[in-house]
This record gives C-alpha cells, sequence and structure tokens, in this order.
C-alpha cells in the first residue's frame, strides 16, 4: 500500500465518497428545518467551508439557488465541475469563511461536519458569525453542527467508516491523539485507506480543531450579536426531537436565525 502523509481535503473525490454517503439524512433534515423554523421563504442556501458540494449539489437538483465558498482550490474545482452540469458553474468560490462577502441575501445556510471548529480563535469565529450574519436576510437560517467537548471525558474518540462508490472503496480512520482544555486545542488524525482494482493507498492526516464547551459557544454568539437559537437537534437529524444542550451534550445541530 503507497502512504502519502497529507491533507485529506486535497483528494476531494476521495473525500466525497467518505462524506458524501450518506447526505440524506442531512438534507432532509435541512429540508424540514427550513420549513419548521425559517421566517422568510427559502429559495437561496449558501454553504460556508463546502467542500465537495456533497450537498449544494442535492439542493441545485431540488431546484435552489444555491453557492459557496472554500479555502481548499482542489474541492472548490471538484464542486464546480459538478455543479456545472446544472448550469451553475463558478458559484463555488476560494475564500476564507472568517472574512467573506457575497452578493445579495441568502435565505438559509448551513454547516454541519465540524468545519466550524477549523477555526482557529475567537477572532476568527467572530469574523465568521459576523459575516454570515450580513449573508443572510432576516428571519433566515443559519444550521451550524459541531462537537462539543464535555465536562467530562468525551465517550467518543475514535470512530471509523466505510463507503464505496462504484469499484471505488474508502476506509476511514478518526482518533483524537490529545485534548488541551486549556488551550482549547484537540488535535485529530485522520486517515483514509483507497482501495480500487489496480491500486491500494492510505493517505494519513494530521490537524487541530478549536474545542467548545456548551458555554464558551453561549458567550461567543452573545459576543457575536444578531442570532437566536431557536432550536438544537443531535446528529441523528430527526426534525421531531430536538434536544436540551447541557455541559455533558457531544454532538450538536444549532439552529440559528438572523435576528
Amino acid at each position: 500500500m503507497d502512504i502519502i502523509r497529507g491533507s485529506i481535503y486535497d483528494y476531494p473525490k476521495y473525500y466525497d465518497v467518505l462524506f458524501g454517503s450518506d447526505w440524506k439524512a442531512e438534507h432532509d433534515f435541512l429540508r424540514a428545518c427550513f420549513a419548521r423554523y425559517a421566517k422568510r421563504p427559502v429559495k437561496r442556501l449558501f454553504e460556508p467551508a463546502c467542500g465537495t458540494g456533497r450537498l449544494l449539489l442535492r439542493f441545485a437538483q431540488d431546484g435552489y439557488e444555491v453557492a459557496g465558498l472554500d479555502l481548499n482550490s482542489k474541492a472548490v474545482d471538484y464542486c464546480n465541475r459538478r455543479l456545472a452540469r446544472f448550469g451553475l458553474a463558478g458559484c463555488v468560490w476560494v475564500g476564507d469563511m472568517a472574512n467573506f462577502r457575497v452578493k445579495g441575501k441568502f435565505d438559509a445556510a448551513f454547516n454541519t461536519i465540524n468545519s466550524f471548529r477549523h477555526l482557529p480563535d475567537e477572532k476568527s469565529a467572530l469574523g465568521h458569525l459576523k459575516c454570515m450574519h450580513e449573508a443572510l436576510g432576516k428571519g433566515g437560517l443559519y444550521i451550524l453542527g459541531f462537537h462539543l467537548t464535555p465536562n467530562r471525558p468525551p465517550r467518543c474518540t475514535e470512530e471509523s467508516w466505510t463507503a464505496r462508490r462504484g469499484h471505488l472503496q474508502v476506509n476511514s480512520l478518526m482518533r483524537t491523539l490529545s485534548l488541551d482544555r486549556q488551550r482549547r486545542k484537540e488535535t485529530v488524525y485522520l486517515q483514509f485507506d483507497v482501495y480500487t482494482p489496480l491500486r491500494s493507498l492510505r493517505i494519513a492526516d494530521e490537524f487541530s480543531f478549536r474545542t467548545y464547551t456548551w458555554e464558551q459557544f453561549r458567550r461567543l454568539l452573545q459576543r457575536a450579536g444578531g442570532w437566536e437559537v431557536v432550536a438544537t437537534h443531535d446528529f441523528a437529524y430527526r426534525i421531531d426531537e430536538p434536544i436540551i444542550v447541557d455541559d455533558y451534550t457531544e454532538d450538536v445541530v444549532f439552529v440559528l436565525r438572523r435576528k
């Protein structure tokens, strides 16, 4: 097996196979949120840190107007190529989700798989929430999903899963290497094992997430201003089963509404 040490985001095809395999539960949940929680008709959608556009593609097929940004140019190119088939070439661009502007107002936005935690500090997190506030119209939604760090040892420090697309199979392993609560830094190892009929490949990556307790995120929202938390759910994506977030909660989808 060939081994590459580098960013998993530089391999959008493999990333999309793995993270795009279970798109339907998120897609259906997001549409249910638009119907239940938005105070405006939802027609225009925006995704910061959109990656390969695994959800943007589905919403474009539904007839929504979609756009997004991502720091990784390879992911953006991959996303735009697939969206071009629907006449949407160029609707995703390379950009920093902590510092951007958009044309016009969007009705809803989403960021559901921990991308928010790549923002390394308070300044960038605040910048992101303020940019998102400006990007949305009044009454619009920002649906933000990520892992909180509970006030106890986390229950989940390792997970693995497998996905296939045709003759391509991708196995993943994600493991927490260290957790520094004082510095609010979680170091994560992520491994892709890629199998095709002609080749096997391992991509090994290591990166840092910023950590949040519920109280830390609540204070961040207060500092940013202009948001209300209208619902909280977990990663089961059941619209009729909201959760109560406390100091021991780990997986949360925050449904934020722009005031």
